[in-house]
Formats: C-alpha cells, structure tokens, sequence
C-alpha cells in the first residue's frame, strides 16, 4: 500500500513530537548530566561524544533507543533552525525536509551513531552545507 503524503497532511502537526523530544533531551542533559545544550552545530559533537561513550560502555539497544530517538530530535531541531527545513512525518516515522528539497534522518543517523557508524554533526553539517549551496 502507497502512503501518499500532502503538505497540508505534515504541517505543523508534523514538527510537534519531534520538537518535544527535543525539548525534553536538553532538559534531561542540563538536570541529568550537567550537559549543556544549545541547538547548535557545535553542540552535536557533544553528543556524538556522548552516543559514543553510552556504546563502549556495552548498553544494549533496547536500553538506550528512547535516548537515542531524543538525540536524534534534538539534531533534527538544530538543522531545522539552522537551513529553516520542516519536520515530515508519515507512518509514525519522522524526518526533516530542508529547503533545498533534500530529506534526512536524525533518528537513523543517531542509531547509526550507536552502531559505531555514523554522526550526528556530520549529518548537520552535510544538511545545512546543502541548503547554503542550494540557495538557502
């Protein structure tokens, strides 16, 4: 079965649980690990640092997939605020759309960044370089 998604079927609706566990990640950084996070770029190094140090010290996926998706939100919001891209959803899955028509996932490349695999700075710096170049 195709899913056929409309604008008007996305937004804002669409932004509204993902910027809430956004929100909730950076409060539970600031209470929980005196960790500041301020929605920038530079901030996601912080956490790819932080996924990385949650993997070596062996936690199992299902422990930590509720963090994850947090973190994967909060590097949604960053690239959101920083290229204007709006959050899509479908299917109860999320992901942004930036300007430049391109699609990305936060919550993907958070798992990925678990898995040893990926980064969430990389991922920002890849969506907001393509919507400067885009005509942003």
């Amino acid at each position: 079965m195709t899913t056929y998604v409309t604008p008007q079927d996305t937004r804002p609706s669409a932004a509204a649980k993902p910027v809430r566990w956004a929100a909730d990640t950076v409060a539970t950084m600031r209470e929980g690990a005196r960790l500041r996070l301020d929605y920038s770029a530079r901030s996601l190094w912080r956490v790819d640092r932080l996924i990385e140090e949650i993997r070596r010290d062996g936690a199992p996926y299902a422990a930590v997939e509720h963090v994850l998706r947090g973190f994967g939100a909060y590097a949604g919001e960053v690239i959101a605020r920083q290229t204007g891209a709006e959050w899509w959803a479908t299917g109860g899955e999320h992901w942004l759309r930036t300007p430049d028509g391109r699609f990305w996932d936060p919550f993907d490349e958070a798992r990925r960044c678990f898995a040893g695999q990926g980064s969430l700075r990389l991922l920002c710096r890849d969506a907001v370089g393509g919507a400067v170049r885009g005509g942003r």
